[in-house]
């Protein structure tokens, strides 16, 4: 949620502000705005609401700079309207900030510090700049000590990422964090900040991590590092390995189409990460012992990550005979459940940057739980603050609708759970041949994704109309169901739900009626034949069923067909003509499929 860029030091600023913002768009946004400054006592200002092209047009040709900040704005004080969206200034015109976040006691600091001072927004963060300008006026502190100061009465509880300019020094970034996402980028004789690499990729793949609780001041020749002690520290640099041109759409109308038709490539390109030349996972040995020394594996993810946890854990309990847990991260950082005695966590995000997650990696870390976090973009977040970390190699995925990041952490699960049951000896994971298998469902997927006009129709049929729907299934069918609906729900804004379908007659079966559509999902041997009794009972009340089928246990009525392949894996294929289906219903009602309302990409704020 939300996107920051910050640039000093080149005449190309405006240019990186814009395109570094395109690149943050994945993550959800409501209005967007710039600052820039050309060190000679000139600068602009430019907000807008909606999208960055309605910024784009307010940018008149005289708009310039040699340093500057950008920012998406995903509301949460005050509506998505040009006051509200950031930068925020002072009153005085001397201050410009960015913020990602939200500031759990501003209305204390307004109450407390700013009384007498006008206001033009309702956000927090208008609070936080003008708290800066109120001590550089009135107690005559230089900005450095001011925004010191100000860092030290926010609450910890906050969640924040600065980036402010000071139009006396208008070459120097301030730059801030505790929770949020941020990173130094350092380019060839100028600097940048941005929430993620991605928005800095396409001019340098040098970066610095920015850690809690730190002031960062950044000019286009140097970067020093303080804590809010004042003292000074030093970090070394690291470099990210990433295509810019990965991330561009190419000849697809919508990068959710892309990025299901990319997944055969995943499935091929984790065989030739994890595997190589060799019939076994190459796992870190270490990671292995750490798991095979836990008594409890704890799986923590939300949304789509939290749907891949549910797989994932069917999985490890299959193949490596270890009590698997999945939770929530939202619930599980402020309830935590009875552990075990020797847990071992696994955090799934495709961002590295879910703020509910890094909840519970601070609170495993502050207890000195081993951990490993499975992710698309390696030094994130998560990435750096767990014991261990391996990767999805899944590429940039840009629609808010996860698609091959979820089939991507279902798979790399699979992976590394075939490598622990064998270091553990056990027979289910010694038999189970995930290499094969997983090319298999590469092949499988690209046969789905060939049939795109089927499943289209299938949409125009079914979905394009009803105000509700319902997928169901049981064990890894009903974890697939889950995933299937918000599929639906978030791109078509169809009422979807997916439900344990043996749980259909005990209140749920109420809902329907009439031209419901009730999709059933049928991959499992043991429960076909009960989830085609449910759906028959939905049948009975007329429902229109549609049917997601393994081809050996199909009948000829069924609606797609698909590939066979191992139990295990079967939520990787059943969950394609998911995804297709919820592209077609969202594409069939003329709305934005990358972009759906109110909804981001990269969850930072709790």
């Amino acid at each position: 949620m939300c996107g920051i860029v910050g640039v000093t030091g080149t005449d190309k600023t405006l240019s990186i502000l814009i395109d570094g913002l395109k690149k943050l768009e994945y993550r959800g946004y409501d209005s967007a705005g710039v600052y820039v400054n050309d060190n000679a006592g000139n600068d602009y200002l430019v907000k807008r609401p909606g999208r960055i092209s309605n910024l784009e047009a307010a940018l008149t040709d005289d708009v310039h700079g040699l340093s500057g900040i950008g920012h998406t704005r995903w509301a949460t004080h005050g509506e998505p309207n040009e006051a509200n969206a950031h930068p925020q200034y002072s009153q005085d015109n001397r201050f410009y900030l960015v913020h990602n976040g939200v500031i759990e006691n501003y209305a204390q600091l307004k109450k407390e510090y700013l009384s007498g001072v006008h206001f033009t927004s309702q956000t927090d963060t208008e609070v936080i700049v003008q708290l800066v300008d109120k001590f550089v006026v009135d107690n005559h502190m230089d900005t450095e000590a001011a925004l010191l100061k100000v860092l030290r009465l926010i609450s910890p509880d906050s969640s924040y990422a600065f980036v402010m300019i000071d139009r006396e020094d208008p070459e120097t970034l301030y730059v801030a964090k505790n929770k949020s996402p941020l990173l130094v980028g350092l380019g060839d004789g100028y600097n940048m900040v941005g929430s993620d690499a991605m928005s800095m990729i396409k001019e340098t793949n040098k970066f610095m991590e920015i850690d809690d609780h730190e002031l960062v001041i950044v000019k286009p020749d140097h970067v020093l590092i303080k804590e809010f002690d004042g003292n000074e520290k030093h970090r070394d640099s690291f470099t990210v390995d990433m295509d810019a041109s990965a991330a561009d759409k190419g000849a697809y109308p919508f990068y959710m189409l892309k990025e299901i038709d990319e997944q055969p490539a995943v499935m091929r390109k984790l065989v030739q990460e994890y595997f190589g030349d060799h019939d076994d996972p190459q796992i870190d040995e270490n990671l292995i012992k750490a798991m095979a020394d836990a008594d409890h594996i704890y799986i923590v993810g939300a949304g789509t990550s939290y749907h891949a946890a549910l797989v994932g854990a069917r999985i490890f309990e299959r193949l490596c005979g270890i009590p698997t847990t999945v939770h929530i991260s939202s619930e599980f950082a402020y309830e935590q459940p009875l552990l075990s005695k020797k847990p071992f966590f696994i955090f799934l995000s495709q961002s590295g940057e879910t703020a509910d997650s890094r909840q519970v990696l601070v609170n495993v870390n502050a207890h000195k739980w081993p951990s490993l976090t499975i992710t698309n973009v390696d030094k994130s977040t998560l990435s750096r603050e767990a014991t261990f970390t391996e990767l999805l190699y899944a590429g940039p995925e840009i629609a808010v609708a996860s698609t091959k990041a979820y089939t991507a952490q279902i798979a790399v699960e699979a992976i590394l759970a075939k490598a622990l049951g064998e270091y553990l000896g056990k027979d289910a994971a010694k038999k189970f041949d995930v290499k094969h298998q997983l090319g298999l469902v590469a092949n499988g997927m690209q046969s789905i994704t060939d049939s795109k006009k089927e499943i289209e129709e299938v949409a125009a049929r079914y979905l394009s109309k009803p105000r509700n729907a319902f997928y169901i299934g049981r064990g890894l069918d009903w974890s697939v169901s889950l995933e299937a609906a918000l599929k639906l729900k978030e791109i078509s804004y169809v009422q979807a739900e997916g439900f344990a379908s043996g749980e259909l007659k005990h209140g749920t079966i109420a809902l329907i009626e009439k031209g419901t559509p009730v999709l059933g999902i049928i991959t499992q041997d043991r429960t076909a034949g009960l989830t085609r009794s449910n759906l028959d009972e939905t049948r009975a009340r007329g429902a229109n069923t549609i049917t997601i089928v393994s081809r050996h246990l199909s009948q000829e009525d069924d609606t797609i067909i698909l590939p066979d392949v191992d139990e295990c894996l079967t939520p990787l294929l059943s969950v394609v003509p998911a995804q297709l289906l919820a592209y077609y219903t969202s594409l069939g009602k003329g709305l934005d499929v990358d972009k759906p309302r109110n909804l981001a990409k990269s969850v930072t704020v709790q």
